[in-house]
């Protein structure tokens, strides 16, 4: 069995790879984001992913299957009690939540908001479940004008603070999410406080790339967590260092843009000696999935095919190269929430032959199969397919 000396995983934000067996109890009947999106735009054009092994993963307008991939493939099952960022991130490091985070349909209850406001030092407006765009556009001019913080959540577990860059500048914005994230305790633990700093004038609201995501401490002890006991580097690129509140991270790129997050792994390949570079790319789901964009999340699924190249480049032959995903987020449907979704896997290790690994039946498999590589112990979830790889 062949290990290797490093590893990186390149999560495709909200790029399900169709509708999980449990999708009804979310809502989510028929959600399919790589199959969906690709039969709405008539067909994407993806000859990097595809020679991988994408075709294989899931059935795509454009997208054939290969015959002899040049990486193993599969997908994936969520076994976590949830379809948010969060849920998935942890569960592919290793953590498995039994129980939902705490989600507010109909906006968070008085004694949560007293708190934030005595936090604020003023009252808040919004307290809503809404689109981030859409409430900037609602409510910006009023903000501006009384510098009360907006706040607003959805589907997922969070809560989101949007205000002004000149209104409430980063640091003050920052902050007021840091108490925030401490105040929200025991039931109201939610997955991730998210500061949504915005610019420009009324009618004119753009949100910028000084998001910043203030997250729980993983509930269990994750991959990343071993690979940094035992000294390696643990490189995370994207939003990943927010997702696991800095723990067990080395180093941190913290970009948001796909192809900087991109330039970023190769960056991060290249200078490293041994362990784990991980990353998220968030375009996908923030910009199309929640946007119902379609033609933007396949442009985006070009943009990265065309990079492909690189990234094997960058990897060497001494490299495990993981292409997964943290949930669906399906553009084609009329919800602009996640969907229950399995994930694609593709793991490519610079060797030919690679073999189908099937459906795994829990997103933990991938860190499982860190774990076994680099020989830092055992997870609490999980089984390794390093075994099955072409060594």
């Amino acid at each position: 069995m062949k290990r290797f000396r490093k590893a990186a995983i390149v999560v495709l934000d909200g790029v399900g790879a169709g509708a999980a067996p449990d999708a009804a109890d979310f809502g989510d009947e028929g959600s399919d984001t790589l199959g969906n999106t690709s039969r709405a735009v008539g067909g994407i054009s993806l000859p990097n992913l595809e020679a991988l092994g994408l075709g294989n993963v899931v059935a795509m307008q454009g997208v054939s299957r290969t015959v002899e991939p040049a990486a193993s493939w599969g997908r994936m099952r969520e076994v976590s009690a949830g379809k948010d960022t969060t849920t998935g991130h942890w569960e592919i490091a290793g953590v498995i939540l039994s129980e939902p985070l705490p989600t507010y349909p109909d906006a968070f209850p008085p004694e949560v908001m007293r708190n934030f406001e005595k936090i604020a030092g003023r009252p808040a407006l919004g307290n809503v479940v809404a689109s981030g765009t859409a409430i900037i556009e609602e409510l910006g001019e009023e903000h501006q004008r009384t510098g009360r913080p907006i706040v607003y959540t959805s589907a997922d577990s969070v809560f989101q603070i949007a205000a002004h860059e000149q209104t409430i500048p980063l640091t003050d914005l920052y902050g007021l999410c840091e108490e925030t994230r401490a105040m929200l305790a025991g039931e109201h633990a939610v997955g991730r406080v998210i500061a949504r700093p915005f610019v420009g004038e009324p009618g004119e609201y753009r949100r910028t790339d000084n998001r910043r995501d203030f997250s729980l401490s993983p509930s269990g002890t994750t991959v990343l967590d071993l690979l940094a006991a035992e000294g390696h580097e643990v490189i995370s690129v994207g939003k990943i260092d927010d997702i696991f509140a800095k723990r067990g991270i080395t180093k941190s790129h913290h970009v948001l843009p796909n192809m900087e997050c991109v330039d970023a792994t190769i960056h991060a390949l290249g200078e490293m000696d041994t362990g784990l570079v991980f990353t998220n790319l968030i375009e996908f789901d923030m910009s199309f999935g929640h946007r119902n964009d379609p033609v933007g999340m396949a442009g985006a699924l070009r943009e990265l095919d065309a990079r492909v190249p690189e990234l094997l480049a960058a990897a060497d032959r001494d490299t495990l190269l993981l292409f997964t995903a943290d949930h669906g987020n399906d553009p084609t449907t009329p919800s602009t929430d996640h969907s229950r979704e399995e994930v694609p896997l593709l793991a490519w290790t610079g060797r030919p032959g690679g073999v189908g690994l099937g459906v795994r039946s829990t997103f933990a498999d991938l860190g499982a199969t860190l774990a076994d590589n680099f020989e830092s112990g055992e997870l609490g979830a999980g089984s390794s397919f390093l075994a099955d790889l072409p060594a």
